[in-house]
């Protein structure tokens, strides 16, 4: 793995501000996610195809509030830069399922949609430097054990 210190992040000014940005969208609509799971989701009267679908939703019991949880859980680790790498591999499953859910169901949200999505993967690729040993091979350094020892196990 790379020393910290050669770890860069790729266009820093506009990194930062997207990732404060995408952290206080995710913290708070986690928290107002998390308050449907507790008192209920809105709906209109007569209830639109996206109120039933999101209904059916809250009858599962947990889905509403966990989502909410992760969702503030990632936007309060991403205001951090040491966390900040973690918060955004934590964010993309939701801002993918997002992007499905803006296209298929919720049209009038595609705006939104579309601007979470791509927040979380111009965050991915700038920091990148960050993720790669994930895509390393095995490394070539011996392992030693505390008393200078090859290979001990």
């Amino acid at each position: 793995m790379p020393p910290l210190e050669k770890r860069s992040v790729r266009l820093p000014r506009l990194t930062f501000v997207t990732r404060i940005l995408f952290a206080l969208f995710l913290f708070g609509t986690g928290i107002m996610t998390m308050g449907f799971g507790v008192n209920g989701y809105p709906v209109g009267d007569p209830p639109t195809e996206l109120d039933q679908f999101m209904l059916a939703l809250e009858k599962t019991g947990y889905l509403i509030f966990w989502v909410g949880f992760l969702k503030t859980v990632a936007g309060g680790l991403m205001f951090f830069p040491k966390t900040a790498p973690l918060a955004i591999l934590m964010s993309l499953p939701y801002a993918f399922n997002i992007l499905l859910y803006v296209i298929f169901f919720a049209h009038q949200y595609l705006v939104i949609g579309l601007l979470d999505f791509v927040a979380c993967a111009l965050l991915i690729y700038c920091y990148f430097d960050w993720y790669r040993p994930i895509f390393a091979g095995p490394t070539t350094a011996s392992i030693q054990d505390s008393s200078g020892g090859e290979h001990a196990l």
